[in-house]
């Protein structure tokens, strides 16, 4: 009898715009200051990923300006598709999944873009569709921002029709044969006439299948309309739990409105998002993240206040690189409305200054582990063997050292423990993700 592979976590490195996932630490003297515009820079690290076995790159985005630049470095790259076509020219095996709006893009030219780099690609690519709720992207397209209901209801219609068009190549069409003079099938090559209520398009598009088929789609967004268009569609969810039991109930609800529309609930792989800082002790990772947050002091001291008021305290005239005094822990209390919040009081509890219980990272929008490559490979293995998550979309907070110390650390830990795989599945984005072949929309 053939022995049943034990289930291994999948790891997605967000590359946010070739920095990492703190957005002041290009002044890290670490950091190469230009590296937003360094697409050779970008290369090397996803070949660096590549050689750690990472499962795909993932490149967020939003069609618009979505932080303060005087300080800050952009959120994301200068354009996902480009940084994608990059990187797949000089990558073998890696996958490579970008965010593009189904709201803010026509579904042909989409398609197209998608399909063409997942066949030179050989089956690597996939795609976040999100529905951008932001108004900054609207007014770039000249547009209002469109209610909820019309951007997940144009959002379906739009993945209908992308996939409808990736289908309408038929599998034996490409036939390129010199001796019959048969270029191709044109009885397999038809338009789909898709007519919805936001979305028209004939087709058909005139692109072969990937060996993979056709990308994966992944979804981000705990709605509940966002948790219906992944039952549907997805192959893959990003989360951003701050605890075990909150990310159980998450994935929970993901494979259950994956079985209501007719699929397998193991169809929908919910990778977790985390943010790391690494160095050889936590002390260490504490002085950096404190260096981070020393950049600007007018944003630290709001940090202090929001700190404060997550625990019920108010830290004005206290010196806040000193423990709090017992008293004050007494009267501490977690703010109910906040989910970071029970962490931050227990950081603090554990005779951290405000200064370091920010440094641990209780304020941002992942959870943060600060400290060895071994404190991060514990995190990962307590979420992941609790059934809290399938995966992880990790963020370093420098990606120029971050990244190799994840791929020379925390990897060959993980491989040790047998939690995380020694090579890749296969070629295609679908095998490392343990996904069926597909090709056009499943019924």
């Amino acid at each position: 009898m053939t022995q049943e592979r034990k289930k291994q976590m999948k790891i997605v490195l967000q590359m946010v715009s070739g920095y990492g996932g703190e957005f002041r630490s290009w002044r890290l003297p670490e950091a190469k200051a230009d590296a937003y515009t360094d697409m050779d820079l970008y290369v090397e690290m996803a070949q660096l990923a590549e050689k750690g076995k990472i499962h795909a790159l993932f490149m967020a985005d939003t069609p618009a300006l979505t932080n303060h630049l005087e300080t800050e470095s952009p959120m994301h790259s200068m354009d996902p598709l480009i940084a994608m076509t990059a990187v797949a020219r000089a990558t073998k095996r890696i996958g490579l999944v970008g965010t593009f709006s189904t709201t803010f893009n026509e579904a042909y030219n989409l398609a197209r873009h998608l399909k063409t780099l997942d066949v030179i690609s050989h089956g690597r690519v996939g795609w976040n569709a999100v529905t951008t709720s932001t108004s900054a992207a609207a007014a770039n397209f000249g547009q209002h921002l469109a209610s909820r209901q019309e951007r997940y209801g144009r959002a379906h219609e739009f993945i209908e029709a992308v996939q409808g068009l990736w289908r309408s190549w038929g599998e034996g069409v490409y036939l390129h044969d010199k001796e019959t003079g048969q270029f191709a099938d044109m009885g397999q090559i038809r338009p789909i006439h898709y007519q919805g209520t936001y979305i028209q398009t004939s087709g058909p598009l005139p692109i072969p299948p990937s060996e993979q088929g056709q990308p994966p789609i992944f979804q981000a967004g705990p709605s509940p309309d966002g948790i219906h268009l992944a039952g549907r569609f997805a192959s893959g969810v990003y989360a951003n739990p701050f605890t075990i039991e909150e990310a159980k109930a998450y994935r929970q609800m993901l494979r259950a409105e994956a079985e209501k529309n007719g699929r397998q609930a193991d169809e929908i792989n919910v990778f977790t998002g985390f943010m790391f800082t690494i160095a050889d002790s936590k002390e260490e990772a504490l002085a950096r993240r404190r260096q981070l947050l020393e950049f600007d002091q007018d944003e630290l001291a709001q940090r202090l206040a929001y700190l404060g008021a997550m625990v019920g305290l108010n830290f004005q005239g206290i010196d806040p690189y000193q423990p709090l005094p017992q008293s004050w822990l007494q009267l501490a209390r977690a703010n109910p409305g906040d989910p970071r919040s029970p962490r931050a009081l227990e950081v603090l509890k554990e005779g951290y200054s405000p200064i370091d219980t920010l440094a641990h990272g209780v304020i941002n929008y992942h959870p943060v582990v600060v400290g060895t490559a071994t404190d991060v490979a514990d995190f990962l293995q307590e979420w992941f063997e609790a059934g809290a998550s399938d995966g992880f979309s990790i963020v370093p907070d420098l990606a120029h050292d971050g990244i190799k110390a994840f791929v020379e650390q925390v990897v060959p830990l993980l491989q040790d423990r047998g939690l995380f795989h020694q090579d890749y599945e296969g070629q295609t984005l679908r095998e490392h993700l343990d996904l069926p072949y597909q090709y056009g929309r499943q019924e």
